[in-house]
């Protein structure tokens, strides 16, 4: 295994990071609204079927009031 120049190592990083093409202000705002909305989707399916499904075993079990 050979030792790597750091100065070396620095300089292709900067190089690699050059290449990368960065979403704007815009795109992230979007992307990130997008994912509290199906978050929050998510979130209200999960609780809605927890209740439903809560509803039934205490049904079926006679754990009921």
């Amino acid at each position: 295994m050979s030792k790597v120049n750091p100065l070396l190592f620095i300089q292709q990083v900067r190089n690699e990071v050059s290449k990368v093409t960065w979403p704007s202000r815009s795109e992230t705002t979007i992307t990130s609204v997008i994912v509290i909305f199906f978050a929050i989707i998510a979130s209200i399916f999960f609780f809605l079927s927890d209740q439903v499904m809560s509803f039934f075993i205490k049904l079926i079990l006679g754990l009921g009031n």
